[in-house]
């Protein structure tokens, strides 16, 4: 693969939004700072001066009335996607999210669609302190109506949008700030990707890594490790955590009987709860050890550098977990 290939994951969400508003003269940007600033995490950067004013639409600190109003545009038949600074913020537009764009579809007996796109970064591990560094995208997962994604790859960083711009129904792009600035070759034979299932990242025999979002390289250096101990770790990337692929990941876990599952979220009533829930549920007999989940600390986190690092999910958490299922150290 050239050089030329090469992108960061910050450079590959800026092609697909370029991408989508050359390919459909109804789409538009609207957030903070989208516009004349280049975006909070320099997404949008340059965007403006290519699209207009009328495109990329800066707006003022007030996420309920600017999601309202691109719930609005969608059902009027527009393409919005909405930047929501960082997902903290997501919070005062829940109103709007949960009890507008993911009912509406329902409410009017499929007479109306709400074909919105709500980007935002989410995760902690920049020392953005208690406010803004939330993984809340178990809580969005749990509401029907919507779709929810969690990009960890350039490939999926790149692609996602144009797919999820396509389904008439709302969909959250869970963006991790650590991982903006990741670098990957992108496959020009790749030109879309599905939002609907899981894909894995690694194979293996041993035992099944289950990640989403920046855990899922923590996982792949923490299947490197366990490999130099002859302990095969298959990796999977859940990708898509509304509708939860959860059939993957059990063919996996079939397989390997034994499942880590990593979530950045906290542990009570997270996401990762809800995927071992069903793995009981449907695969209970396959399994040769308990699951082991490794989830955020349950604080505020930290702004401390190593206060915050070890309120995360880390590698070596990883692999320790994965040693516990063979009876290991």
């Amino acid at each position: 693969m050239s050089e030329a290939q090469r992108m960061t994951y910050r450079e590959a969400c800026r092609q697909a939004i370029r991408q989508a508003l050359r390919d459909d003269p109804r789409a538009f940007v609207m957030g903070e700072d989208v516009g004349k600033y280049g975006g909070c995490y320099a997404v949008t950067k340059g965007l403006l001066e290519e699209f207009g004013p009328d495109r990329i639409i800066d707006t003022p600190l007030a996420e309920n009335g600017f999601v309202g109003a691109c719930v609005g545009a969608a059902l009027a038949g527009l393409r919005p996607i909405v930047e929501i600074m960082t997902c903290n913020f997501s919070l005062l537009a829940l109103d709007q999210i949960l009890n507008n764009a993911a009912t509406l579809s329902h409410m009017s007996g499929g007479q109306f669609a709400v074909p919105l796109v709500i980007r935002m970064a989410t995760g902690a591990g920049r020392q953005l302190a208690a406010q803004h560094s939330h993984s809340l995208e178990g809580w969005f997962a749990h509401i029907p109506g919507v779709k929810v994604l969690a990009p960890a790859t350039v490939e999926d960083a790149r692609h996602m949008l144009a797919a999820a711009l396509a389904d008439p129904n709302p969909v959250l792009i869970f963006e991790h700030i650590v991982l903006y600035n990741a670098e990957a070759g992108l496959d020009p034979a790749v030109q879309r990707v599905d939002i609907d299932k899981a894909q894995t990242r690694r194979a293996g025999r041993d035992v099944t890594l289950v990640a989403y979002g920046n855990s899922v390289p923590k996982c792949l250096r923490a299947a490197e490790l366990l490999a130099a101990e002859a302990v095969e770790a298959e990796v999977i990337d859940l990708r898509v955590l509304r509708p939860l692929d959860h059939q993957t990941v059990a063919a996996s876990l079939a397989r390997t009987r034994r499942c880590v599952i990593v979530d950045e979220g906290w542990r009570s009533g997270s996401l990762s709860a809800e995927l071992a829930a069903r793995l009981v549920e449907t695969s209970f007999y396959d399994l040769d050890a308990p699951i082991r989940r490794v989830c955020g600390r349950e604080v505020p986190v930290p702004y401390a550098a190593q206060l915050e690092e070890a309120a995360l999910p880390s590698v070596a958490g990883i692999v320790a977990a994965a040693r516990s299922l063979f009876g290991r150290q």
